[in-house]
């Protein structure tokens, strides 16, 4: 797996991390779940944002033909 999608699924870990400590302390409840499915979609663009920017730059290789 490259490192770009290495660094998504742990992002996607952490959001759900995040929402279970939420779920569990009972703040989402109060939020509503139309709000908690718009910042889960924020956040996960977020991710694919900060992923695709630390893939680094990409390079071409050149072969020298006779």
């Amino acid at each position: 797996m490259k490192w770009t999608g290495m660094f998504f699924v742990g992002y996607i870990i952490l959001i759900g991390g995040v929402i279970a400590a939420l779920w569990k302390l009972g703040v989402l409840e109060t939020i509503g779940t139309t709000w908690t499915l718009i910042g889960v979609v924020i956040a996960i663009g977020i991710g694919v944002m900060l992923a695709v920017s630390s893939s680094g730059s990409k390079e071409n290789i050149q072969i020298d033909r006779k």
